[in-house]
């Protein structure tokens, strides 16, 4: 087959702050070790780096990467118009697109399965995600510098598929597929797992995370029959998954799936039905009650954050998802963290990752040999 895949990987960021500059380490640690990998993949024909960070040209171009240092201003990146300009430069035809710390567990295996899969098809979108894409594979369809592509990767498989006309396909659900280092909450599963690849795990040893919590969280959930709450954007997958691996009795409540690739953020449209209830209850009553009804909790506390339409900055989320509540300066979200911190329960807070891509790797290390 002479068909080949090239790869488009973006990498920006623009620390202002000790949290997002650890961030920034480990998800390029990560970058390198995808690299790595890349190099033993027969169906890529040209890797292509698009990135604001000078230091991962060396790294990167020895494992193989063409770095392009033109993504110089992340707070006004409009990820269509770059996807649509690397498409032009370069005259791709069959793209493998994620972000530099996009599914950071995947395996050689699985690159091949992706590039096969999409060699064999025409008109085509495969993804890990309808509504929140970390990794994406398409056919570009010929009209594709037309189209007006979504400033954000979320949404790309939905423009692909409902604009432009691809069929789409959903990727298994895997460890490798699904886990992605979006917010410290990954972090700290991560560090705390046996699947970092080499740079990555020497990246997460050189931090001074506090993984107490997590590890009691991890006891709840590989005791027998102990209460377990998900809140947030929580899907069926992990659900399921839950439910066949572990002996849990799970309390979820899911909302405000999609809330980005649907726009429902930038049209201040996100209502919560738990942010209803803290109205009334109030932010201690309902770290009260959850500690009465479960042995822990995940929380995907965005969902909450765009509900009371707060434009926190990286700085304040991470914070607050480390439980640095003495650091955060906004009163609500120092708070509610202190209250999640305190909380007589293990309360891990985070993004859509946690309850999603971070839950998998945790069955996995819980329930060995089960991917």
């Amino acid at each position: 087959m002479d068909k080949k895949v090239s790869a488009v990987i973006f990498e920006g960021s623009q620390p202002k702050s000790s949290v997002e500059e650890m961030m920034v380490r480990v998800r390029q640690a990560a970058l390198l070790d995808n690299l790595e990998k890349m190099k033993q993949v027969p169906y890529l024909d040209g890797v292509y780096l698009y990135t604001n960070r000078p230091e991962l040209v060396e790294p990167a171009g020895k494992l193989g990467a063409e770095v392009l240092l033109n993504c110089t201003d992340t707070d006004n990146f409009h990820f269509g118009r770059e996807l649509q300009a690397a498409i032009r430069q370069h005259g791709l035809e069959r793209v493998f697109c994620l972000n530099g710390a996009g599914c950071p567990l995947i395996t050689v295996g699985e690159l091949n399965m992706i590039c096969r899969k999409l060699l064999s098809r025409e008109q085509f979108v495969f993804t890990n995600n309808t509504q929140s894409v970390d990794m994406i594979a398409f056919t570009v369809p010929g009209n594709i510098g037309n189209a007006e592509l979504p400033s954000t990767d979320n949404s790309l498989a939905m423009t692909l598929r409902d604009q432009l006309g691809l069929d789409m396909e959903l990727m298994p659900h895997t460890l490798g597929l699904l886990f992605d280092i979006d917010t410290p909450s990954d972090l700290l599963v991560l560090g705390g797992g046996p699947f970092a690849g080499p740079r990555t795990r020497a990246a997460l040893d050189s931090l001074a995370l506090d993984r107490a919590k997590l590890e009691a969280a991890k006891e709840a959930l590989s005791d027998e029959y102990e209460d377990v709450a998900l809140i947030g954007r929580v899907g069926a997958p992990i659900i399921e998954r839950l439910n066949a691996l572990l002996k849990l009795r799970l309390r979820v409540f899911s909302e405000e799936r999609g809330m980005k690739s649907l726009g429902r953020i930038e049209a201040q449209e996100v209502i919560s039905l738990l942010g209803l209830l803290l109205d009334h209850a109030g932010l201690e009553k309902f770290f009260y009650y959850l500690s009465r009804v479960a042995r822990c909790a995940f929380i995907d506390s965005r969902v909450l954050m765009y509900h009371y339409k707060y434009d926190f900055s990286d700085r304040e989320r991470f914070l607050s998802d480390l439980g640095l509540w003495k650091e955060i300066d906004d009163p609500w979200l120092r708070e509610f963290t202190r209250l999640a911190e305190e909380c007589p329960v293990p309360v891990i807070l985070g993004g859509h990752s946690l309850v999603s891509g971070s839950l998998w790797a945790l069955t996995c290390e819980l329930a060995p040999g089960r991917d």
